[in-house]
């Protein structure tokens, strides 16, 4: 069930599409782990025929479930693209595959919002990371020997 416009539709009149795309159906490829994609991706889209093109607009909105960067917090991040504009000519070079009458709109999708990720996921821009535990360290005189003290010896 993928995302696809039939032009025998827009012969008529513009169309409006909404619902929900399964994200089996995205595709996404993530390998990330610190960014993960449950909820389906949410569309909005107007699409009407211009004079040899296809011009579709609207919003786009995915939730993804993050893990911040810096102090591996769980965190959901929403990516909402809320003025998407897709232009596809009928004709010419550049020509958009059409397929029993029928655009496939779902690897546009797919590329916009992949561009929208984050590299680094933060739960918050000021996120201080994790906190420093004192029994993790290097020690001093006072805590006794610690494994530092022998690597702080090497001359690198």
């Amino acid at each position: 069930m993928s995302l696809k416009v039939n032009l025998r539709h827009l012969e008529a009149n513009e169309i409006h599409l909404t619902g929900d795309l399964p994200i089996e159906e995205l595709a996404l490829g993530l390998t990330d782990d610190m960014i993960q994609v449950q909820k389906p991706l949410h569309y909005d889209l107007q699409a009407e025929e211009l004079a040899d093109s296809v011009l579709v607009q609207g919003k786009l909105e995915l939730t993804l479930d993050c893990e911040c960067v810096r102090c591996l917090k769980s965190f959901e991040k929403t990516i909402e693209l809320p003025n998407w504009a897709l232009h596809l000519p009928l004709e010419g070079e550049e020509k958009t595959a059409v397929e029993n009458d029928c655009i496939d709109l779902t690897p546009f999708v797919r590329e916009d919002m992949l561009l929208e990720f984050p590299q680094h996921p933060l739960c918050r821009p000021d996120c201080a990371g994790l906190k420093k535990n004192k029994k993790i360290g290097r020690g001093n005189a006072e805590t006794g020997p610690s494994t530092w003290k022998e690597l702080d010896k090497l001359n690198l």
